[in-house]
């Protein structure tokens, strides 16, 4: 897997100077970012695992980008490149989180043996250094995020309210780092016995992206079929296009009120049936390979004097996380 490698100086020639001078075995994918401002509109779309930076730059500047990097929570490796060798400047460059300084111009020799020595140049070493979901997600950064899901999910809540004329319960969302393995203990609210049938859908939008999971207790599609007009014997078939409209309903609803706060515009993929009349676990695990740790956020309805429970779980990629953050971060700032 190529690791992306983001080169920030305003000098042409030191950009390419600096991309000679990696090492002729690493695997990596070159982005060049011509000031800090530039870095950082890269930074925060994914852009970079390595970023080489200079310091005295136009726009914004070296410690700047460190600055906004450390503040966004941007999982990125750090390496300041400049020709300021003052001793001030490699502490106060450390205390912003850069991983280390060497200067210009640069010596190929001692660049390999800075990339060595950090093991930046490879990929099992290179995740040691990164920081994890768990410490850029802050609990402030968690409060924001719930508030944001409890809006969307209000406005989900009330559309299905409206198509079903029922009154519908809204629990508080629940915001979590999860491993696959525990995305099934998320589900609290469905019992480990009970059979439930599951839909899945893919969305994304300007570095933002994931799976909405929706999970419908089977008890359920009785009440749900009376109440939308559903006649006629119930089968798979059946149960599976009410499946299908309340994934269209819930999942819709949330993300539109998530990417109107957020200023996202998300795409959705198309509806992917998980299962029918299956455990939750299996329906997780059986669908999960390319699932690995991820931000997850729980939302549970219920149906006031009905026997239907379902839960929309969205799965959010760990790439995702620097963008959100710095969405996040300008919501919380206004």
């Amino acid at each position: 897997m190529k690791t992306s490698v983001v080169i920030c100086d305003d000098s042409n020639l030191a950009r390419k100077q600096m991309a000679r001078s990696l090492p002729d075995e690493w695997d990596v994918e070159i982005t060049f970012a011509v000031n800090g401002e530039d870095a950082m509109e890269k930074l925060r779309k994914g852009m970079g695992d390595v970023l080489f930076l200079d310091l005295n730059m136009p726009i914004l500047d070296g410690y700047g980008v460190l600055e906004a990097i450390k503040n966004e929570g941007i999982p990125v490796l750090t390496i300041v490149v400049s020709g300021d060798i003052q001793k001030e400047a490699h502490e106060r460059v450390k205390s912003l989180g850069a991983l280390d300084f060497i200067k210009k111009p640069i010596d190929k020799n001692k660049l390999q043996e800075l990339l060595t020595k950090y093991g930046v140049n490879s990929e099992s070493d290179l995740t040691k250094h990164k920081p994890t979901l768990d410490t850029m997600m802050d609990d402030e950064t968690r409060d924001v995020l719930q508030e944001v899901t409890n809006v969307a999910m209000g406005q989900a809540g009330s559309l299905l309210a409206e198509v079903l004329k029922v009154f519908v319960k809204l629990p508080i969302p629940n915001v979590n780092v999860l491993e696959v393995s525990e995305l099934s203990m998320a589900l609290q609210s469905v019992e480990s016995n009970t059979a439930t049938s599951g839909v899945c859908q893919g969305f994304i939008s300007g570095g933002v992206a994931g799976e909405a999971l929706l999970i419908l207790n089977d008890s359920g599609f009785e009440d749900i079929a009376k109440l939308m007009n559903y006649e006629g014997q119930m089968n798979d078939k059946i149960e599976l296009e009410l499946l299908m409209d309340i994934g269209n309903i819930l999942i819709g609803s949330v993300l539109k009120g998530l990417s109107e706060q957020l200023d996202l515009n998300f795409s959705q993929g198309h509806p992917v049936v998980l299962g029918q009349h299956a455990n939750v676990s299996e329906l997780i695990y059986t669908n999960s390979t390319h699932w690995k740790k991820t931000l997850t956020i729980e939302i549970s309805y219920g149906l006031e004097g009905y026997d239907v429970t379902c839960d929309l779980l969205l799965l959010i990629t760990e790439d995702s996380i620097p963008t959100l953050q710095n969405k996040l971060n300008f919501l919380f700032d206004v």
